[in-house]
C-alpha cells in the first residue's frame, strides 16, 4: 500500500554539549505540496533538516521516504535519494566560476582511453539549461564572487533543482533575494508541486508561508508543537504557537525626538563608476534613518564605503561638525562608528571562535591590565550582560558561535558592537534570518539606543520594517540618492518604491 507521505520524521532527538537540540520530533511531507517549517531561531528548526539530509546524525529517530524507512549517513547519500537542500547560509567557492559551483562534486567527464576530462562544454551547457529553469539569466561562466548574494542564492536553488529531486528543503532561501527573484522562485515551486515533489519550507516571513504552503508545522525549544493546514490558520496564530505567547505591537513606538545633527555625508562617491556616486545625507542624534532601495541600489556598498571597507574616489563625511579620514575600519571605529554587515556569515562571525571571542574582539584593547594583559573579568561581565540582555541561547559563553542558530549568531554580533559603545550603528539588514520573537527584541534594543541618542543608519530590503522603525527613510537607485522622505505621512509604501524605480 502506497503511503500517504513522500517523507517521514519520527521520533527525531539531537543533543550536542550541553544543548538537547532536538527532542522526539516529528514531521510529515505529502507529495506536491509545500510544507512550511516554523519555529523562532534556536527552536531546532536547521538542525532537523541537517539530520535528515545526513549532516548531522540523529541520536535517536527514523526517516521513511515513500513509506520505506531509510538511512542516511552523509548528504551525498541524501542527494542520491532524491534529497536536495537550499541552505540558508551560503557556502560558495567564490573564486570559481557559476558553472563549476552548479556541478562541484559531480563534474560531467568525458574520457580519452583510460584519462578523464571534465567536460566544460557540457558542464555550461547544462549549467545555462538549469539557470533558465529558474528564470536566472546570467552567465555561467561568470566567476560566482562577482555575483550578488541574492544570484549566489539563486544559483542553489538552481543546483538543488538540477538534482531532480523528490523532496527540497528551502532553508530562508528567499531572505537575500529581490521582490522579482522571489517570483520566480515561487513559480518554480507551483511547478516542482505539479510534478509531485515535496518541499519543506524554513522561512520567518509570515507573508510567504500564508501564501505558499499548503501545511505548517511549528517547533518551538527542540520539540515538536503540532501540524495544521496552512489555511486554518492566521498570522497571528502562527506567531503564538511559535513564541508559546501573543505578540502585539512588533514595530516599538516611535516616541522619540531626533537632536542635532552628529554624522553628515557630503557627495561621496566609489572609485568604481558603476556602484554609488554622488551621495549626500545627514544622520541626526538618537535618530533611526531607514535606507530603502532595490536590489542593486548600492546600500550595501554605500556604506561599506563610510566604514572603509570600500575606497572613495571623493566626498566628505563629518562626525560631530569633525571631518574624519577613514580609510579602513579602524578608523572608522576611532570615529565612533560601528557595522552589522547583511553577510552574517561570509563577514560577521569568526565561525572557529567563542561567543566571547565574537563579542569581545573589538573592547579587547579597552579591558588590559599592565597595557597587554587581558582582564578577562570584565571581558566575562560585557559578555555575560549581552548574552542575558538579548536572550542569547546557549550553554555558556565558551560555547562556537558555529555551534548557534542564525538568528542567535546575529544577536552576537549585535552584542559585539554594543560592547564597543559606538555614537553611530550601521546596521545592514539587521533581521536577516530572524524569526518575529527575535525581531521583536532587536527593534526594541534599537529603539532603546536612540533614546540614548546613538544614531542608526538601517539597511532593510522588507518594507514594513523599514516603514515600521525609521524616523526618516533615504532611498537609492542604482547607486543614486533618489528621493528622502522625513514627512510620517508621506512614508508609504508606494512613495518609496517611486523613488526606488525612478532610473
Amino acid at each position: 500500500m502506497a503511503s500517504e507521505y513522500k517523507l517521514e520524521l519520527r521520533g527525531v532527538s539531537k543533543s550536542f554539549p550541553g544543548v538537547k537540540a532536538l527532542d522526539n520530533v516529528q514531521l510529515a511531507v505529502r507529495p506536491g505540496t509545500v510544507h512550511a517549517l516554523m519555529g523562532e531561531n534556536g527552536a531546532g528548526k536547521s538542525t532537523l533538516m541537517k539530520c535528515l539530509f545526513g549532516i548531522y546524525k540523529m541520536d535517536a529517530g527514523e526517516v521513511l521516504i515513500d513509506g520505506q524507512k531509510v538511512v542516511i549517513n552523509n548528504p551525498d547519500e541524501a542527494m542520491k535519494m532524491g534529497i536536495a537542500m537550499v541552505h540558508q547560509e551560503l557556502q560558495p567557492v567564490l573564486a570559481r566560476s557559476v558553472g563549476e559551483n552548479m556541478y562541484l562534486g559531480r563534474f560531467p567527464v568525458k574520457k580519452f582511453g583510460p584519462i578523464q576530462f571534465i567536460d566544460h562544454k557540457k558542464m555550461y551547457e547544462e549549467t545555462e539549461k538549469w539557470l533558465n529553469e529558474v528564470d536566472m539569466h546570467f552567465d555561467a561562466k561568470a566567476q560566482l564572487g562577482t555575483l550578488s548574494v541574492g544570484q549566489m542564492q539563486s544559483v542553489e536553488i538552481a543546483k538543488a533543482v538540477s538534482h531532480d529531486a523528490k523532496v527540497i528543503i528551502f532553508d530562508e532561501p528567499t531572505s537575500s533575494l529581490s521582490d522579482n527573484e522571489v517570483e520566480a522562485l515561487f513559480r518554480i515551486m507551483e511547478n516542482l508541486r505539479k510534478r509531485g515533489v515535496a518541499m519543506i519550507y524554513i522561512s520567518h516571513k509570515m507573508d510567504e508561508i500564508k501564501r505558499i504552503a499548503d501545511d505548517v508545522t511549528v517547533m518551538r525549544d527542540g520539540t515538536y508543537i503540532g501540524t495544521w493546514p496552512a489555511a486554518e490558520l492566521t498570522i497571528d496564530d502562527i506567531i503564538a504557537k511559535m513564541v508559546g505567547r501573543e505578540l502585539t505591537n512588533i514595530y516599538p513606538a516611535k516616541d522619540r525626538t531626533p537632536g542635532e545633527v552628529i554624522m553628515e555625508v557630503k557627495d561621496v562617491s566609489s572609485i568604481h563608476e558603476k556602484s554609488f556616486q554622488n551621495v549626500s545625507f545627514t544622520l541626526r542624534k538618537g535618530e533611526i534613518l531607514g535606507f530603502g532601495g532595490l536590489v542593486g541600489a548600492q546600500r550595501t556598498e554605500l556604506m561599506e564605503g563610510l566604514f572603509g571597507i570600500r575606497n572613495l574616489s571623493k566626498g566628505e563625511i563629518y562626525v560631530h561638525g569633525k571631518k574624519v579620514n577613514i580609510k579602513n575600519p579602524k578608523d572608522a571605529m576611532n570615529a565612533g562608528i560601528g557595522m552589522i554587515t547583511e553577510d552574517r556569515r561570509g563577514n560577521g562571525i569568526f565561525g572557529c571562535l567563542s561567543i566571547k571571542d565574537n563579542v569581545g574582539v573589538t573592547v579587547y584593547n579597552k579591558y588590559l591590565n599592565a597595557g597587554f594583559v587581558l582582564n578577562h573579568g570584565k571581558i566575562n561581565k560585557v559578555v555575560d550582560d549581552s548574552i542575558e540582555k538579548l536572550r542569547i541561547k546557549t550553554p555558556s559563553m565558551n560555547e562556537h558561535i558555529a555551534n548557534l542558530s542564525g538568528g542567535n549568531q546575529q544577536k552576537v554580533i549585535v552584542s559585539r558592537w554594543l560592547a564597543n559603545d559606538p555614537d553611530i550603528l550601521i546596521m545592514d539588514e539587521p533581521t536577516r534570518g530572524i524569526d518575529v520573537g527575535a525581531k521583536h527584541e532587536i527593534y526594541e534594543i534599537m529603539t532603546d539606543l536612540a533614546k540614548q541618542g546613538k544614531a542608526i543608519i538601517m539597511i532593510s530590503s522588507e518594507m514594513a520594517e523599514l516603514l515600521g522603525m525609521s524616523d526618516r527613510v533615504v532611498v537609492m537607485c542604482n547607486g543614486k540618492k533618489t528621493g528622502e522622505i522625513d514627512n510620517e505621512a508621506e512614508m508609504t509604501q508606494e512613495k518609496v518604491m517611486s523613488y526606488a524605480t525612478m532610473f
